[in-house]
C-alpha cells in the first residue's frame, strides 16, 4: 500500500532503487575485503577460508525454492527488504563482536549462513520486480544496470578499503556497510513496486508450500525452449567454473606469486565488467535476445581460450577485458528474455528454480579443476613428453602450464556450447515459440 499519492515509479523508481543497491554493494564489497585479510591474518589456511563459500552456497541451494515461492507470494518490495536486512544483521553481529573484541573466525561462518539465506531472496525478488517496473523494450538496459551492481563494486571497493583499513579498522569499514545497507533500505521505502496480476497459471500453480516450490522446475521442464536456455548455462557455467577457479593459481604460478600482477588481472576484469554493462545500458543488447546468449557464450569460450595460452600481461589484460565486457550481454540478455517469457506472478518461483539449476555447479567445478590441475595436467605438462611435448608451443611450459591449458579447453568447450545452441530449434527459435507477456500479466499481440 502507498501511503504518498506520487511514489515515484517505473524507469524512475527502478533508478533510484538501483542507486541503493550500488552503494550498499560497494560497501559490502570493502567489508568482504576487509574480513578476508582480518581472517587469512587469524587462520593463515586456505581450507578455512575456502569454507565460508560452502557456509553460504549450502543454506542458499536449499532455501532457494522456498524463498521463489514466497517472492510471488507476498510484496516484492517486502521481499527485497528481507534480503538486505538479513545481511544487516549479518553484519550487525560481526561489527558487535569485533567491538567487543570478541570475534573469532568461526563467527564468519554464521555470517555467511545468513548471507546466503538473504541471497536467496534477493535475486528472485530483484528479477521479478524489474518486470513489473520498466517497460519490456527497456529489460536488456535494465538488466545492463544490474550488471554494473556487480562488477562497478569490485574495481572500486579493494582500494577503498585498503586505504580507510588502517585508517578506521575493520569495526569503521563493518559500520560504514551497516549505514550503506539503511540507504539502499531507504530507496525501497520511497518507491511504487506494482505487484504482477493474477494470471490464470498463476492461479492454477496455488497450492501447499511444497507444490509451489516444486512448480518452477516442473514450469521450466514442461518448455522445450527454457530447458534448452538453461542447459546452455547450466553447460557453459560448469566449463567457466573449472577455467575460472584455476586461473588465480594460474596467474600466480607464471608469474612468482607476483600479488601486483595478479591485482591488475583482477582489476582489468572489473573494468571489462563496467564498460559491458554501461554497453548494454546504452543499447540494450540484440534485437533477437537469443543471440545475445548464444553468441555471447560462444566469444566469451573464445576470449576465455586466450587467458589459457596467455603467459604474462600484454594477452591476459585484453583477454580479461574481453570476457568481462561480453558477460553483461549474455546475462542480460537472457534475463530479458526470461523476463518477457515468464508471467509475472510465477517469476518467483521460476526465477529460483532457474537460479538453483545454475548453481549446482558452482561446487562441482573446484573439485573437478582441482583434481585435473593438481594431479593430471600440471605434472604432465612438467616432463618432455607426451602431452607435454604436443602443447608446449600452445601454453608454453612452467608452472602454470597445465592449468593454462586447462583453461583453454574449457575456454574452447564453452564456444561449443555456445554454437550448439543454434543447431537446436527450441533454444534458437525460443523467443519466436515462447509468447510474451505485458504488463497487465495477458499475452502479448503479435
Amino acid at each position: 500500500m502507498r501511503i504518498f499519492p506520487r511514489w515515484p515509479s517505473g524507469l524512475f523508481a527502478f533508478f533510484i532503487v538501483w542507486l541503493g543497491q550500488i552503494v550498499s554493494v560497494l560497501a559490502s564489497m570493502m567489508t568482504q575485503f576487509a574480513l578476508t585479510v582480518w581472517m587469512y591474518q587469524q587462520t593463515e589456511s586456505a581450507t578455512a577460508m575456502g569454507l565460508l563459500q560452502v557456509f553460504f552456497i549450502t543454506p542458499f541451494l536449499l532455501i532457494s525454492p522456498v524463498a521463489g515461492v514466497m517472492v510471488d507470494r507476498y510484496s516484492r518490495k517486502l521481499m527485497m527488504m528481507v534480503s538486505d536486512l538479513t545481511a544487516v544483521l549479518a553484519t550487525a553481529m560481526i561489527l558487535t563482536l569485533s567491538l567487543t573484541n570478541s570475534l573469532a573466525f568461526w563467527h564468519l561462518y554464521v555470517a555467511a549462513v545468513l548471507n546466503g539465506l538473504g541471497n536467496a531472496f534477493q535475486w528472485p525478488a530483484y528479477s521479478a520486480a524489474i518486470s513489473t517496473m520498466v517497460p519490456q523494450k527497456h529489460l536488456g538496459r535494465a538488466n545492463g544496470m544490474m550488471s554494473l551492481i556487480e562488477a562497478g563494486p569490485g574495481v572500486l571497493a579493494p582500494l577503498l578499503a585498503g586505504m580507510l583499513l588502517p585508517v578506521i579498522h575493520l569495526t569503521g569499514i563493518l559500520l560504514i556497510d551497516v549505514i550503506t545497507f539503511f540507504i539502499a533500505i531507504g530507496a525501497l521505502l520511497v518507491v511504487h513496486i506494482p505487484q504482477p496480476p493474477i494470471t490464470q497459471e498463476g492461479q492454477e500453480a496455488k497450492g501447499s508450500l511444497l507444490k509451489e516450490a516444486a512448480f518452477g522446475f516442473r514450469y521450466i521442464f514442461a518448455r522445450p525452449s527454457l530447458l534448452g536456455l538453461q542447459l546452455v548455462f547450466f553447460t557453459a557455467n560448469l566449463f567457466s567454473g573449472i577455467g575460472w577457479t584455476v586461473l588465480a593459481p594460474m596467474v600466480l604460478a607464471r608469474t612468482d606469486s607476483n600479488t601486483l600482477i595478479f591485482g591488475s588481472v583482477q582489476t582489468a576484469g572489473a573494468i571489462g565488467g563496467i564498460l559491458g554493462g554501461i554497453l548494454m545500458s546504452a543499447w540494450g543488447g540484440f534485437k533477437r535476445r537469443v543471440h545475445g546468449v548464444l553468441l555471447g557464450w560462444a566469444l566469451t569460450g573464445l576470449f576465455s581460450a586466450l587467458l589459457g595460452i596467455g603467459v604474462n600481461l600484454s594477452l591476459w589484460i585484453p583477454a580479461i577485458l574481453l570476457v568481462s565486457i561480453v558477460g553483461p550481454l549474455v546475462n542480460a540478455s537472457n534475463q530479458a528474455i526470461w523476463q518477457a517469457k515468464v508471467a509475472p506472478d510465477l517469476q518467483g518461483r521460476v526465477f529460483s528454480a532457474r537460479r538453483l539449476i545454475a548453481w549446482l555447479t558452482t561446487p562441482v567445478s573446484p573439485i573437478i579443476a582441482g583434481t585435473l590441475a593438481d594431479f593430471v595436467l600440471e605434472p604432465a605438462m612438467r616432463t618432455q613428453s607426451g602431452l607435454a611435448a604436443l602443447f608446449r608451443p600452445l601454453v608454453g611450459s612452467g608452472p602454470g602450464a597445465g592449468m593454462g591449458l586447462l583453461t583453454f579447453f574449457c575456454g574452447l568447450l564453452i564456444t561449443l556450447v555456445g554454437v550448439g545452441g543454434y543447431f537446436f530449434p527450441a533454444i534458437r527459435r525460443a523467443e519466436d515459440l515462447l509468447p510474451d507477456f505485458v504488463t497487465d500479466g495477458s499475452p502479448a499481440a503479435d
